[in-house]
């Protein structure tokens, strides 16, 4: 635990955040942080409008850019997932300067699209955890609590149980990683514990995602892959036959990846939280793997970034 108050900034790379988020978390905060009360901004555009996004391409990564590069600010804090990160994800990364490599960076589902550019990159507090939205939720406070506590304090409590005894580890949700794999924003995963989450997808489309991602060349390379919940899996016609878990066993054993069991992570109150990258004791943060190269083409700002500058 520390006594600095923390300042987190909230931006939607997707979606657009609900109205009634903001004034739900900051209450929360008040009640979990009474004596240090870190400060939530909530960038404006998180309730920007344009059509399926929160604002346009343009605004969405500029609103990400002013926080990531802030040096105010201690941590970005995705307000949701739904879609749109991937369309940002260029301009995101060339834009990048040197203090948001300083920041934590939290979000799943459509998030990982960031996330994963931003660990092959080779930035070292990159985690897969609850989003603001996620306060939303019957009992969502407790997802939103969790957040902070990772986002306040590195709090060990909030990871998912087997991070500690993993040497590294990395989390995604199965469709977002399955439409990185062979982009620029793919990162290196070998060694790492995997683990895969799935929501509303019906169960040939998660078997259809886990041939892609097991048939990666890099992918293969895994320590191994673990599943986390599969949650409102739409009936299948006709009955798909096979469970979510033996659809993970088939493919892990015709890849030959390792099985290692479920993981507690999912579209769900109870996602716990996985840094990317291998356990820093001392921090309770995760260190990053060597930067790899990226081929967005000319990279005026991010290009300029190496992975042993701090």
């Amino acid at each position: 635990m520390t006594n600095k108050k923390r300042k987190i900034g909230v931006v939607a790379p997707g979606s657009r955040m609900s109205s009634q988020v903001a004034a739900r978390v900051q209450a929360l905060v008040a009640t979990l942080y009474p004596d240090r009360t870190p400060e939530i901004h909530f960038h404006p555009q998180c309730l920007a409008s344009h059509g399926h996004f929160a604002g346009d391409d343009a605004t969405r990564a500029r609103a990400f850019l002013e926080i990531a590069n802030d040096e105010s600010y201690d941590a970005v804090w995705c307000a949701r997932g739904g879609y749109g990160s991937c369309r940002v994800a260029e301009a995101v990364m060339r834009g990048l300067t040197q203090p948001a490599r300083r920041k934590a960076y939290l979000g799943y589902s459509d998030a990982g699209t960031l996330l994963a550019g931003l660990y092959r990159a080779g930035f070292e507090a990159v985690a897969h955890g609850p989003v603001a939205e996620d306060i939303l939720r019957d009992r969502g406070e407790s997802a939103a609590a969790r957040a902070l506590a990772w986002l306040v304090d590195a709090a060990p409590e909030t990871l998912e149980p087997t991070v500690g005894r993993a040497q590294k580890t990395a989390a995604f949700n199965m469709t977002i990683l399955s439409h990185l794999l062979g982009t620029p924003l793919q990162p290196d995963l070998e060694g790492h514990v995997l683990m895969l989450e799935e929501v509303s997808e019906a169960m040939y489309r998660i078997d259809r995602s886990l041939f892609h991602i097991t048939s990666n060349v890099q992918i293969r390379r895994v320590a191994g892959i673990m599943l986390g919940r599969c949650n409102k899996i739409p009936p299948n016609e006709p009955d798909f036959g096979m469970t979510e878990e033996e659809v993970a066993r088939y493919w892990c054993r015709r890849s030959g990846i390792p099985w290692l069991g479920r993981a507690d992570i999912g579209h769900d109150i109870d996602n716990k939280i996985v840094p990317f990258g291998g356990r820093n004791t001392e921090t309770g943060r995760k260190s990053r793997t060597p930067a790899a190269s990226s081929s967005w083409g000319p990279e005026p700002s991010f290009g300029r970034l190496r992975s042993n500058e701090r």
